[in-house]
């Protein structure tokens, strides 16, 4: 413990999506000043879009490594950050160390605390495909992370299993439920109108939107060429529906997509989407397609059916909860699945009705929770 009795925390995120889903870790550490001293660190492995969420949920780090370089190896992205968080723990030793999910900023940060024999705590522990490529490289990053840490914060049953099958002590998993439904829930309530014409006329027309996202690197290539092809087919067969495709900045992604579906008059190409205007687009879409994890955990909980174009998923319960469909990247397996969404509505509301597995929005406090009770 330090020596004013506060235990000294550091919260480490390093991209968009982990920002979200610490944000709610940290404020709910700042409601107890008195116990723990919280500082933020992060890499910077996404620049704008890391940005963007920090302005959101009035997040100020205290340390920004910075690390982001056009056209980064995985090798490059994980010694810059392991050298810059190696420096910051040594300028400010902690107690306690805490980053969530899989991506190499957290893989390394759990690996810097283990060191400077910092307590690791990983926030959205235990989720797996049992494939070590799919996805690469989070699935590897997630089950080496494991072994590293001291609090394991599943966020549910199944992902607590998957940690004990790999010989983690149960006492040392909490399940937590998601800090992305905490997150989800204080933004989806927030006034917006959106400043791009184009998205606005969408939001307020009376068609029924479709939001797309697609960027893994195990769909680059000719997957996402089936994707498109998908997407196009299904803007033609449904003329009272409009596509909205937020676009990944990655130009491999992109030669996929615009060539296919740009001059598709009820297809809307978009650069990717702040936070907010995201989660609202998801509040007024119908149906969702995607690749991404985090949308899996969310779209539950405004109830919006999601296709999901991979062929595994680290994130099972929302297929067995009936929310999530598991479709992979074939052409005429997207057309049927969608089809059978904008015509069914029986089909539809199944699963908009289905319940959220990924939590109830109070992840955050059982994690502070956890750690109040442990450094008493």
């Amino acid at each position: 413990m330090s020596h004013n009795n506060r235990t000294k925390v550091v919260c480490v995120f390093g991209t968009r999506p982990d920002a979200v889903k610490m944000a709610p870790v940290v404020h709910a550490l700042n409601k107890h000043a008195d116990r723990f001293e919280v500082r933020v660190v992060v890499t910077g492995q996404h620049r704008e879009q890391l940005d963007q969420v920090l302005h959101v949920f009035k997040l100020k780090p205290d340390h920004d490594l910075a690390i982001m370089q056009h056209g980064q190896s995985l090798a490059e992205i994980t010694t810059r950050a392991l050298q810059g968080l190696d420096s910051d723990f040594t300028s400010h030793p902690a107690d306690i160390c805490l980053a969530q999910g899989d991506t190499t900023t957290t893989f390394v940060a759990a690996m810097a605390a283990f060191y400077h024999k910092i307590d690791f705590g990983h926030v959205e522990a235990g989720l797996r495909t049992g494939n070590r490529f799919d996805p690469y490289p989070e699935e590897m990053n997630r089950r080496l992370i494991a072994p590293l840490s001291r609090w394991h914060f599943a966020p549910t049953e199944q992902a607590k299993a998957n940690l004990i099958a790999e010989g983690v002590a149960s006492t040392d998993i909490d399940i937590t439920g998601n800090t992305a439904i905490d997150a989800l829930r204080e933004v989806s309530e927030f006034n917006y109108v959106f400043e791009e014409e184009t998205l606005r006329n969408v939001v307020n027309s009376n068609k029924r939107l479709i939001l797309v996202t697609a960027h893994r690197r195990e769909n680059w290539g000719a997957p996402m060429g089936q994707i498109a092809n998908a997407l196009a087919a299904i803007a033609n067969k449904f003329s009272d529906v409009v596509i909205v495709v937020a676009m990944h900045r990655n130009p491999t992604v992109r030669e996929s997509l615009v060539p296919v579906l740009s001059r598709i008059s009820n297809v809307v190409l978009v650069e990717p989407q702040e936070y907010i205007p995201f989660v609202k687009l998801m509040q007024r879409a119908t149906l969702i397609i995607t690749d991404s994890g985090g949308v899996q955990e969310e779209a539950p909980t405004l109830g919006v059916p999601i296709l999901v174009l991979r062929r595994t998923t680290e994130r099972p319960e929302g297929v067995t909860a009936g929310t999530a469909h598991l479709i992979g990247t074939d052409t005429e397996r997207i057309v049927e699945e969608a089809s059978v969404l904008l015509t069914d509505s029986e089909a539809h509301s199944a699963m908009a009705r289905a319940g959220n597995p990924y939590g109830d929005g109070n992840a955050a406090e059982r994690i502070v929770a956890r750690l109040l009770r442990d450094t008493e």
